[in-house]
């Protein structure tokens, strides 16, 4: 019998209800920000260290440094994030994939939400999952697809999935 993934969560530190946590995710109709995702300022969530990157653009570290190691945890205590180079993955590859997610998050909204996250689930199209997490809604949109996305892919394309497959 094949395992499902599960979501573990030690804590939630901050959990905050969102009236409309799981409204449509319209970005296109919209004529204006709506308030419940308007971000007056990053306060301290938002913090560049200077030092081995020293600028305030996100850092980018070569797989081939032999310090690379060093740098991706310094990247992901004063970024979060960070750009990878020399990774050895075919620019085809990339491109498909590219091309691939385009495909995805053009479809219209009443077409991803054939494949939207059920309530309490892990897998699926809807918001960023952290969000429940801050005082704000985040302006963006997301599939989590854990394993094959064969299944969401068929909700999607019920004719045509093979080529998101």
């Amino acid at each position: 019998m094949p395992s499902r993934p599960s979501l573990v969560v030690k804590e939630q530190p901050r959990l905050i209800h969102h009236p409309r946590k799981n409204h449509d995710l319209d970005f296109q109709s919209l004529k204006e920000l709506p308030d419940s995702f308007a971000w007056s300022s990053f306060g301290d969530s938002c913090s560049v260290e200077s030092g081995i990157f020293g600028s305030d653009t996100v850092p980018v570290i070569s797989l081939d440094d032999p310090k690379a190691q060093q740098y991706i945890g310094l990247a992901c205590k004063s970024w979060g994030v960070f750009q990878v180079t020399n990774h050895g993955i075919q620019k085809s590859l990339l491109d498909d994939i590219e091309a691939a997610g385009k495909s995805l998050f053009s479809l219209p909204v009443h077409q991803k939400l054939k494949a939207a996250r059920v309530s309490g689930g892990v897998t699926g199209y809807g918001p960023a999952r952290i969000s429940s997490f801050f005082p704000k809604r985040m302006w963006s949109e997301g599939f989590t697809i854990l394993g094959s996305p064969l299944d969401h892919a068929r909700q999607l394309w019920p004719n045509d999935y093979k080529k998101f497959w």
